[in-house]
């Protein structure tokens, strides 16, 4: 699956995606609020300046995820594997982290706390 299908598929009104295979996928500034990305390899994935309000990314590896400048408000991101995403000036208000885990290659906005958030860092 190529971001095209998964905008393509997400205007016709599908949002379960579950364990979907999305491994360096270029979604750069996509609309897709409330979508379910639970499980998904998102590994090295582009989602920059993204607008994901409201997803379920719980599971979901986003390892060397580019995520910077994306809004996550209220996302569930429980038990994801974050470690080397970059999450520059990433809106996270209100987003579940517990339990996500993370590395010191995982780059934050200034002034975030992980561990405020309940995440693990390995």
């Amino acid at each position: 699956m190529n971001a095209e299908d998964i905008k393509r598929r997400y205007a016709a009104g599908e949002r379960y995606f579950l364990s979907a295979q999305l491994s360096g996928i270029k979604l750069i500034d996509a609309y897709l609020p409330g979508i379910n990305l639970w499980g998904a390899d998102l590994s090295a994935a582009n989602l920059a300046k993204a607008k994901l309000w409201g997803a379920d990314l719980s599971r979901s590896n986003l390892a060397n995820a580019n995520l910077t400048k994306a809004n996550l408000c209220g996302v569930n991101l429980s038990e994801a594997n974050l470690r080397g995403a970059k999450l520059h000036y990433t809106k996270l208000y209100g987003a579940n982290l517990t339990g996500a885990c993370y590395d010191e290659s995982t780059s934050f906005s200034r002034g975030f706390d992980p561990v405020n958030h309940n995440m693990r860092k390995f």
